[in-house]
């Protein structure tokens, strides 16, 4: 079976932005993707451009280090993890669908689950750390400027109002999101040049942190698992995007060129230095005139920002945990419902995206209040970056090995409870991905050290340094290319022109039953041409 065209262009007219999206994971039809690499844009940089993200550009004063020495880690960790990201945005202009359905192509129809789940339990984290950051400044906010109580029935009112806000426009599906995240956008940008004025006399450059002119040599050894753990944070940022991407781009008509649709991830991250360096430089002044705030072993950004703001900023400061959570929270709980529904078919979008928001805002009251959960979700959130990384490698060696070729109906066998496919491998399980992202992530995992969170059992044989994430990402990597070389893929999973760094084998490819087949012949997946192409 040839694999459908690109297609006509697209309508002229998008849908309303109050019609509820019908759209699943199912693949989006040519003519209603109106979606631009500029929308891509709005999405992934409204998502991060928020106090949940001023807080992790907090995390270099937090861990010592001066100013200039945190700058130059969140560069790092920002552009680093914009050039991980990037390519992510290809998947969903090509198949139409979200990034998890994508990997069907090299997990396998059972082995999509992985980046089901870790998109899920991803946004979860998220969407938590969104509502619990956001809410907190808000009621804090709110306290200086109108005297508003702070106590535990505050802030219940206010992180239930903020979920069932986000929960609502997520529902809504697509368009009211990419609404929400325009408006996002230009305000809170708006918002944070207005704290730079706000913050611009109490600002001091010269910050020296605590390795800057050290005479310790045991202080001095500290210096680079700081500065690596610092930019390891803020990498994780623009990381925590690799599995919805999808989400976004899968409006994105097939034929824009792919160098815009990369162009815009990886732009929208570059823009987060907005919000990084806010966080930076604000999290620097408040060690110098509240340093009780950002104590490691009980830090409290929001409360230092929310002591050291002048009063006319207050209220501001409510305003941006409103819209900037508002795009957080909808860009992590969409993702959520959508790969739930994924996962379980029988739910439509928006029953799911109702029912995992249920579970979340269980989950963010729970934590809160009963278990104080906020830093050992830090922790979760890490081990889930360090875990959906080396999937990102598997999907993005796999994007370039196939040539970008894949077969849009072949990817939607799971979600029709279907068997057989371009994509069946042994029984719905490509070996070759699944192996090279267990083994990569479980080296990842024991070669983790978050200071003062957790320490794999490995972690200390780095002196220090967590080398969890570079060591699952090279591994990931190096696994891969030599099991496609070792252990050949069906040549029918590769386009007319081959495949490239990996052999082939002639195999016949079990053709598509189940569900929608019986009452004619089964769909079949033609193998291609017995060509083995190496390069």
């Amino acid at each position: 079976m040839t694999p459908p065209s690109p297609g006509s262009a697209p309508s002229a007219s998008a849908p309303s932005l109050t019609e509820v999206e019908a759209h699943g994971v199912d693949r989006i039809p040519d003519a209603e993707r109106t979606a631009t690499p500029l929308d891509l844009f709005r999405l992934a940089f409204g998502g991060a451009n928020t106090f949940s993200t001023c807080v992790l550009g907090a995390f270099p004063i937090l861990f010592g280090l001066s100013f200039w020495q945190g700058l130059a880690a969140t560069l790092l960790g920002v552009v680093v993890g914009a050039l991980i990201l990037c390519p992510m945005a290809v998947f969903g202009p090509v198949n139409g669908t979200n990034n998890a359905v994508s990997s069907s192509a090299h997990l396998g129809v059972h082995g999509r689950v992985v980046g089901s789940f870790l998109s899920l339990l991803t946004a979860i984290a998220f969407f938590s750390i969104s509502v619990w950051s956001s809410g907190d400044a808000l009621v804090g906010g709110a306290h200086r400027l109108f005297g508003l109580p702070r106590g535990d029935l505050t802030y219940a009112v206010a992180y239930a109002l903020f979920a069932g806000l986000v929960l609502a426009v997520c529902v809504y599906g697509f368009r009211f999101m990419l609404f929400v995240n325009k408006v996002a956008v230009a305000s809170a940008t708006v918002l944070f040049l207005l704290g730079a004025i706000a913050f611009a006399g109490d600002f001091d450059a010269s910050y020296a942190g605590v390795f800057t002119d050290s005479a310790d040599p045991a202080t001095d050894a500290l210096f680079w698992p700081s500065f690596i753990g610092a930019a390891l944070i803020v990498l994780s940022n623009p990381v925590s995007f690799g599995a919805f991407l999808g989400d976004w781009s899968r409006y994105i008509p097939a034929t824009t060129p792919r160098r815009k649709v990369i162009g815009a991830a990886f732009l929208s991250q570059v823009a987060t230095l907005l919000p990084f360096v806010f966080g930076l430089a604000t999290a620097s002044i408040i060690a110098s005139k509240a340093p009780e705030y950002v104590d490691p072993a009980a830090p409290d950004f929001v409360g230092g920002l929310l002591a050291i703001s002048p009063s006319w900023f207050f209220l501001p400061v409510c305003l941006l945990a409103l819209i900037g959570g508002m795009s957080t929270g909808t860009t992590s709980l969409y993702g959520t419902g959508l790969d739930f529904s994924s996962v379980f078919p029988r739910l439509s979008r928006v029953r799911a995206t109702v029912l995992v928001g249920l579970l979340s805002i269980v989950f963010i009251f729970v934590g809160r209040f009963a278990l104080d959960l906020v830093q050992s979700i830090s922790t979760f959130a890490t081990m889930i970056i360090t875990c959906t990384t080396p999937w990102m490698v598997v999907m993005m060696l796999g994007f370039f090995t196939r040539r970008g070729w894949y077969d849009p109906d072949a990817l939607q066998v799971f979600n029709r409870r279907q068997r057989g496919g371009r994509y069946w491998f042994a029984h719905g399980w490509n070996w070759r991905g699944m192996t090279a992202w267990w083994v990569s992530a479980l080296l990842g995992v024991l070669f983790t050290d978050i200071p003062g969170q957790f320490v794999g059992p490995l972690g200390d044989l780095a002196n220090g340094v967590d080398i969890g994430l570079p060591l699952s990402l090279a591994v990931a990597a190096l696994l891969y290319l030599a099991l496609l070389r070792l252990f050949p893929e069906p040549r029918a999973v590769y386009g007319p022109e081959g495949a490239r760094l990996a052999r082939t084998v002639e195999v016949p490819v079990p053709p598509i039953t189940g569900p929608g087949t019986e009452a004619g012949e089964p769909v079949a997946a033609a193998s291609g041409p017995a060509v083995d192409r190496t390069v």
